[in-house]
């Protein structure tokens, strides 16, 4: 037989172990033993003659002819899923698992919302997700624990990928009866005579805040940070009951700005806005519920409130 005539098999095991990086993992998901795994791949390796994974201590990466085939093999399957749809009328259900990670605001206040819109269009896909700061979501996406996080900072690492999420609004807020509520705008001599609330050094939120005052030739270091939380939930009760004022995303205040319980204040010449992004590792390829995450993203742009 030409060898042109001979299909690559076993595409969907493949596919598979490439993106749970693990023979193991693959095989639970497909009901598969692991030998039944190793033999599929050793014979697709077989028909190539080409290694198509990288054993390290237990987990699998994808060697170069591997991210190639790996590339074709998703076309591959996609077009199967179309051409059963275009015959039999029907949508093919995706399965699977989408594991994410978030920071604080998009966690709290972005996520729930897309999560519970991509279930409507996803039912049958699982949603493992994940809140804490954006220094442990990078973290997380680089390790591999991860497929896609949501951050409100970038970070110097040539394996992660980000893209535009949406733009944020940082506000200084004070309760009803602050005393810096008498001006509208006030200066960070101003500000540093009062107690301040902020988050933890991991945040996106405070890293844009820190880099907002150096650029105003200022610094931390001269404010009064009285308490550190590690939630805007904390933060915002906090100042709700008179334990300082905070910077915050408008996200997490808009409520509370609406009712006049509490009143956001500028900075002089201090300008927080921020990009919040979404974070993949570009040395692994993504499953199939969190491709269609990111689809998903991109046909459902999110509000900029810094417009």
């Amino acid at each position: 037989m030409d060898t042109d005539d001979v299909q690559l098999p076993h595409l969907v095991t493949f596919s598979k172990a490439a993106e749970l990086c693990s023979f193991t993992g693959a095989a639970k998901v497909l009901g598969l033993t692991q030998a039944a795994v190793s033999q599929r791949i050793q014979i697709l390796e077989k028909s190539l003659n080409k290694s198509l994974f990288d054993r390290r201590g237990g987990r699998v990466i994808l060697t170069d002819a591997g991210q190639k085939l790996y590339a074709h093999a998703q076309r591959i399957i996609d077009l199967h899923r179309e051409a059963r749809r275009e015959i039999t009328g029907h949508e093919p259900e995706v399965v699977g698992e989408l594991v994410i990670a978030a920071s604080s605001v998009p966690g709290e206040y972005l996520l729930p919302t897309l999560l519970s819109a991509f279930g409507r269009k996803y039912p049958l896909i699982r949603v493992r997700a994940a809140v804490s700061d954006s220094s442990t979501v990078l973290r997380q996406v680089e390790r591999g624990e991860v497929s896609v996080g949501l951050v409100g900072r970038k970070a110097d690492d040539p394996h992660l990928e980000f893209r535009f999420l949406t733009s944020d609004r940082m506000v200084l807020v004070a309760p009803n009866g602050h005393p810096l509520l008498a001006a509208k705008t006030v200066t960070v001599d101003q500000l540093a005579v009062h107690p301040l609330v902020l988050q933890g050094s991991g945040s996106g939120l405070r890293h844009c805040f820190e880099k907002s005052l150096v650029k105003a030739g200022r610094s931390l270091g001269e404010l009064r940070v009285a308490l550190e939380l590690s939630s805007n939930e904390a933060i915002r009760e906090a100042v709700l009951q008179g334990m300082g004022v905070a910077v915050l995303s408008l996200y997490a205040v808009r409520k509370e700005l609406r009712s006049g319980q509490l009143h956001a204040l500028e900075i002089r010449d201090v300008i927080c806005d921020r990009e919040m992004f979404v974070v993949t590792d570009r040395r692994r390829v993504l499953p199939l519920p969190a491709r269609l995450f990111l689809i998903f993203l991109e046909a459902n742009p999110l509000p900029d409130l810094t417009s």
